[in-house]
């Protein structure tokens, strides 16, 4: 179980990273917009509270993939991990990359969408680069239809 207190950006109340069925979230137009200047943008890896998928209360700050930038102001991201999973459909390999400090390969889960809200982040990662977002995108719009 994790020591982050109920304080820790994108945990709980209002900003909270929520798991959003992407099926449902309406029509999605991904984009690769990075700008450093602190807010999260399409393209850019940020830190948030991300959920175990059993919902249970518990679960991990981590990196995320910022992909789309919804009407309501939030933002639909999926999840990275060092973990790995060569031969896993829904996983796409990233390589290694500034947001992993000790310079591990990483993978992006694609079967997981996350909400996020600009006040429920920790902090700015860095900008994917274009060819690698560009991968994403295109599973994105293999799984789930989205532009």
């Amino acid at each position: 179980m994790s020591t982050f207190s109920d304080e820790t950006p994108g945990r709980s109340g209002p900003h909270a990273t929520t798991e959003a069925d992407p099926r449902e979230v309406g029509t999605v137009r991904t984009e690769y917009a990075p700008a450093h200047d602190g807010d999260p943008d399409p393209g850019e890896i940020v830190w948030t509270w991300v959920p175990y998928e059993e919902n249970d209360g518990r679960g991990k700050d981590r990196p995320v993939l910022v992909v789309a930038r919804e009407a309501a102001g939030t933002l639909l991201a999926v999840q990275l991990s060092s973990k790995r999973h060569d031969d896993d459909r829904e996983w796409v390999a990233l390589g290694s990359g500034p947001w992993d400090a000790s310079g591990r390969d990483s993978w992006l889960n694609i079967d997981r969408v996350l909400r996020l809200h600009e006040d429920g982040m920790r902090r700015e990662a860095c900008a994917l680069d274009r060819g690698r977002f560009d991968l994403v995108r295109r599973r994105l719009y293999e799984r789930y239809g989205w532009t």
